[in-house]
């Protein structure tokens, strides 16, 4: 009787700690994804930022040589 009762305890208790330890690989899992998910979106952010910068570097750079080669033909016109 008492080695049935040691035994069944013995059972319940590698039960538990199966049942705590597949919640537990869960949660880590779960956290995993979201710093995964987390980093993914900063990187996106900042590669975002980084193309908008360029973009408008961009767009000035243009607007400046557009101006220097009117005012270099209107130069060239006028004199």
């Amino acid at each position: 009787m008492r080695m049935r009762q040691s035994l069944a305890e013995f059972e319940e208790a590698f039960r538990e700690e199966a049942a705590q330890s597949i919640a537990r690989r869960e949660r880590l899992r779960k956290r995993s994804a979201q710093r995964s998910r987390a980093r993914r979106v900063e990187r996106q952010r900042k590669l975002g930022k980084l193309r908008f910068a360029f973009l408008a570097l961009s767009i000035i750079l243009t607007a400046v040589i557009v101006a220097i080669v009117m005012f270099e033909t209107l130069a060239m016109l006028v004199g």
